[in-house]
């Protein structure tokens, strides 16, 4: 009988293997939990918030672990109790928690405007927190139980997360975002009936896991049909909430993977034509109608799909800036970078086009033009042109190494409708527009060919337009800078696109004259041509203009331009691009008052003063003035986001209706202040509440906390810094974020595994392990750049397999530490400062995660990953103040 009870899940001896498995798919449930409610909030809001999400899982174990160290004693003669009843309740909790948020949901829009938006915020973030702190109180349970063999249920933890975390890859192709909650749920109960199976009275327990896991189903499938709540809300400002409400509308596609959920939709309301010159109105016999159908990737959109057209409408596409090149450019071999709704490629072949290529990474929208017969009758079956080719990974990669050269490489507004998305993008990474992908597309040019790029426009003052002007022009610098100043032609609207046209080589005097033509006919405005006439005697007035703007003594409304401030400085005397009489067409100047004074739009003004300066000289010190950070993107910084610059942060409190395109932005540094604060006062609260069982007898208490503060800082860091790099080779953020956090887990929780062998070794054996962490991690930032590219042209399976196995040394390393110290500080008997350590680790990672995004957006990618090895390295020293034994009885210790 006492064999039995000791093999059992009791209060001593060995814990069961079926309660191992048992603890790794609790763990997977909660880690698949944090990508259910990333996804949730990825379609029904602006963005993902990552970040917040992942900082309240991991506050709950900070909170968690400060509860239990405060109350040790009684969490250790009633573990059980507390595991049991957390468990129970973990599932209709998290049932509960989205139900309620999502009857409740806020809009990012409004965070300015409503203050009731910001409590709705913070409801939202208080009912998801409810179920993680139900996860990590069972966690915390468990460990405190086994601490003196920590090694393997941290094994057990980390490797069961990373696995779970996996299947909701899987998930996503079966079920739709607004059900993915079912998969959290399976992983729950099937743990909870292998965690109650071993114990020995469970006939009680498991009668009440089948009502708690009744209740967590029901809850979800059944309840909100019966009483029409809704289970995923969809804010009204998204562009798919516009779609569904048009009175015709009708959604023709619909389909759910880990690439988004596909949506498309048929509506007379749609006339979706990305820089459409308003003179097509007055110049075409007949306007194609209903000539769209909006595309809309979780929510975001719409991305135009173009109607086949008959041959008596096709001079509808030569008012599309897209078809610049093809004004010189007969009877071209096309690539175009991304296919996105096909609207490039369609011009092309519209235009003469000898064949185009096209790339598209999002295997969904492959198969949705390629296999789905509406949208193959609706496109003309675009896919299956006998001119087209498609290359199913990113065109940047492609580019990069293929042979072939191009007359045309079209970057059309491929993936950024979200550049100016009210929402605020914070982190999304746009590699296709990096120099490092421009220089590619320049390159796989023919002698005398012409990349051309179109890129939203809707900002003013100008942010992401003169971040792409930047990056342009150091590419082309790179590649060909003998040619610099006559490469290339460059022009706007106002408000809606910009075009930018490189030519290798270099623009002939004949072809800026038909350029010159085109535009006039387009009513577009030039900014940069070779030979444009300029005149900076007005350049001081315009950037203090756009400064007083923002940072004037009284905020200007949200909808104020810079013209107002423009003028009043003297329009006349101040703009610099009144002298354009160097221009043969007269386009440039051709907006003029009734006085035949030339009037020019700020921004216009502002874009020919950038243009003047990227090519003759004056950048840096126009970036240092210009009231936003303009610096050019790279695959280490590939953000059109963080315009603002950190020194300007403390000054612009007080107007945020100014920065609504960057609020995502802005609420990372909220977030790392609000996850900074709390993180503090966790850590705190044990001491506050039991300061003399933590700081007596227990040596080394500085070096604990730095120790631990270090490993939770630096794990984080490494994994979302490499979920956003990983980006690069997978093409896809939740594809990344899968593959990473599973493959990272499983690695450490493999190292975890094996540091007990080395446990009595360990002061020899940790120095070495802890130097090839660091060098490591400097060593990805520094190099792995080229070996995500080479691996991002592999088919995607054999992606997925090349990327778990790149991440596979550094984190099989960083599975030592942690365990390693806290079974040693059980094995001391500092049963108090293992539980604190707990806790320093999860508020660390809290801590890290918000601050990643501001590292990456500031320095760069491989800052991230460089500070996490710095991390580790800096653990070294004060991991042997861990290894310190308890003071004997009666001998005290300082407090540090």
């Amino acid at each position: 009988m006492a064999e039995r009870q000791a093999a059992a899940l009791g209060e001593a001896g060995p814990i069961p293997v079926p309660a191992y498995f048992a603890v790794g798919l609790v763990a997977g449930s909660v880690i698949a939990l944090q990508i259910t409610i990333m996804r949730i909030f990825a379609v029904g809001n602006w963005v993902h918030f990552g970040s917040l999400v992942v900082s309240l899982a991991l506050l709950g174990f900070g909170l968690t672990s400060a509860v239990m160290c405060a109350g040790k004693d009684w969490f250790e003669r009633n573990w059980r109790k507390v595991a049991n009843g957390a468990l129970l309740i973990y599932g209709p909790l998290t049932v509960a928690a989205n139900l309620i948020a999502q009857q409740h949901p806020f809009n990012a829009i409004f965070l300015v405007s409503d203050p009731n938006q910001v409590w709705l915020l913070l409801a939202n973030f208080l009912l998801y927190f409810l179920p993680f702190l139900a996860g990590a109180l069972f966690i915390g349970a468990v460990l405190l139980r086994s601490r003196t063999a920590f090694a393997r249920v941290y094994f057990a933890d980390l490797v069961g997360s990373g696995l779970c975390g996996l299947s909701m890859l899987g998930a996503m192709y079966l079920l739709p975002p607004e059900d993915l909650i079912a998969t959290p749920l399976l992983l729950w109960a099937a743990g909870a009936l292998l965690w109650f199976l071993a114990q020995e009275k469970r006939t009680r327990a498991l009668s009440a896991l089948a009502i708690s896991v009744a209740l967590a189903f029901l809850g979800h499938f059944a309840l909100p049909g019966a009483f029409g709540i809704t289970k995923l809300a969809t804010t009204d400002y998204k562009g798919v909430a516009y779609a569904r409400k048009f009175p015709d509308a009708q959604r023709v596609y619909h389909e759910i993977s880990p690439f988004g959920e596909l949506e498309l939709y048929s509506s007379s309301y749609l006339h979706f034509a990305p820089g459409l010159s308003d003179n097509a109105a007055f110049n075409l016999s007949e306007m194609p109608v209903n000539a769209y159908w909006g595309l809309y990737v979780d929510g975001e959109g719409p991305t135009g799909v173009m109607r086949t057209l008959p041959e008596a409408q096709t001079a509808y596409f030569r008012y599309l800036p897209m078809h610049y090149p093809y004004v010189l450019k007969k009877d071209a071999d096309v690539f175009v970078v991304q296919f996105a709704g096909g609207i490039s490629s369609v011009v092309a072949l519209k235009s003469g086009a000898r064949s185009v290529t096209v790339a598209e990474p999002n295997p969904a929208i492959r198969d949705a033009f390629l296999n789905h017969q509406e949208i193959r009758d609706f496109t003309g079956d675009l896919m299956h042109d006998p001119k087209l080719k498609v290359i199913g990974y990113d065109g940047r990669l492609y580019l990069a190494r293929t042979s072939d050269r191009y007359d045309v490489v079209d970057l059309s507004l491929a993936d950024s409708a979200g550049l100016s998305n009210p929402g605020g993008f914070a982190i999304v990474e746009k590699y296709a527009y990096a120099q490092e992908a421009i220089e590619s597309y320049m390159r796989a040019l023919k002698p005398g060919g012409i990349l051309s790029v179109t890129l939203w426009n809707k900002e003013d003052p100008p942010k992401s337009v003169l971040r792409l002007y930047a990056t342009l022009v150091e590419a082309a610098r790179a590649v060909d800078p003998g040619n610099l100043g006559n490469s290339f032609y460059a022009v706007e609207t106002y408000l809606s696109t910009t075009t930018v046209l490189y030519k290798r080589g270099g623009f002939a005097p004949d072809e800026i004259a038909t350029l010159h033509d085109t535009t006039k006919g387009l009513s577009f405005d030039e900014v940069y041509y070779p030979g444009i006439g300029f005149d900076d005697s007005g350049s001081d007035a315009l950037l203090t203009a756009y400064h007083d703007q923002i940072f004037g003594a009284t905020p200007s409304p949200a909808a104020k331009t810079a013209s107002d401030a423009t003028q009043t400085q003297g329009a006349d005397a101040a703009d610099p691009t009144l002298d354009n009489t160097t221009d043969p067409s007269g386009a440039a100047g051709d907006d003029s008052s009734n006085d035949g004074t030339p009037q020019v739009l700020p921004a216009i003004a502002l874009g020919r003063l950038a243009w003047h300066d990227l090519i003759f000289g004056g950048w840096s010190d126009l970036a240092k003035r210009y009231v936003f950070d303009i610096h050019p993107l790279t695959n280490d910084r590939p953000y059109f986001a963080a315009y603002e610059k950190p020194a300007d942060l403390p000054n612009i409190t007080d107007r945020l209706e100014l920065f609504q395109d960057d609020w995502g932005y802005l609420l990372l540094w909220a977030t790392l202040g609000v996850a900074a604060a709390v993180s503090l006062v966790l850590i705190a609260l044990p001491v506050l509440l039991g300061w003399r069982a933590i700081f007596q007898r227990n040596p080394g208490k500085l070096g604990t906390i730095v120790y631990f503060a270090c490993l939770g800082l630096g794990y984080i860091m490494v994994e979302v810094g490499l979920i956003a790099k990983f980006i690069e080779a997978l093409g896809n953020a939740t594809v990344s974020a899968a593959v990473l956090i599973t493959g990272m887990l499983v690695f450490s929780g493999l190292g975890s595994f094996a540091s007990e062998r080395f446990l009595d070794r360990a002061r020899r054996v940790m120095p070495l392990v802890f130097a090839g962490i660091g060098l490591l991690l400097i060593g990805y930032g520094r190099l792995i750049d080229p070996i995500l590219d080479q691996i991002g042209t592999l088919p995607y399976g054999l992606r997925l397999l090349c990327s778990i196995l790149l991440i596979a040394p550094p984190t099989f390393l960083m599975g030592f530490p942690m365990p390693t110290a806290m079974t040693s500080l059980g094995r001391l008997g500092k049963d108090h400062m293992f539980l604190w350590a707990w806790g320093i680790n999860g508020c660390f990672s809290v801590i890290g995660a918000a601050l990643v995004p501001i590292i990456a957006t500031t320095f760069g990618l491989a800052a991230v990953l460089e500070l996490a090895g710095l991390a580790y390295l800096l653990a070294l020293p004060s991991f042997f103040a861990v290894l310190l034994p308890r003071s004997p009885r009666g001998v005290l210790e300082a407090p540090i």
